[in-house]
């Protein structure tokens, strides 16, 4: 964690992917009709904030929960590896001073808001929890964190 800067905040929006289909078989389903839903409404509560980066992990679900917010911006997605404190460092410094969406799991998530605010507070969601927005601010991971969570 050392090379970040004390004088630009910086803030994570983390959301857990929206519902998945669960009448597909295999480890990459699409979102359901209702998560497409969940989808277009988080396009419209982050509608007037300025986004610099969307990252997501390699899977449908994730993809498609930020996709609808990520065209109307004009931003490309970006991948993540989930589990990797080393990709949520890269995320900070390619985007230093600005505000991100990160895209996850019901266990990724929380672990994410963990380390930014060096705590172990976070608890996995529940399998049936979608609706959780996490908006964290940090000048440096780990270190006086702010967190409003919010649902959407």
């Amino acid at each position: 964690m050392l090379g970040f800067s004390q004088g630009r905040l910086t803030t994570l929006i983390l959301v857990r992917h929206a519902e998945k289909d669960k009448s597909t078989t295999g480890k990459d389903p699409d979102l359901s009709e209702e998560g497409r839903r969940r989808a277009n409404r988080l396009a419209e509560v982050l509608a007037h904030t300025e986004v610099a980066s969307v990252y997501t992990t390699p899977y449908q679900r994730t993809r498609q929960t930020v996709a609808p917010l990520a065209t109307s911006k004009k931003i490309n997605l970006k991948e993540y590896r989930p589990g990797q404190t080393g990709e949520i460092d890269r995320m900070i410094t390619e985007n230093e001073g600005k505000t991100v969406l990160v895209c996850g799991h019901s266990n990724t998530i929380p672990a994410i808001a963990n380390y930014l605010t060096g705590t172990d507070n976070y608890k996995d969601f529940d399998e049936h929890d979608y609706g959780n927005l996490m908006v964290i601010t940090f000048y440096h991971p780990g270190q006086s964190a702010r967190v409003t969570w919010l649902n959407y």
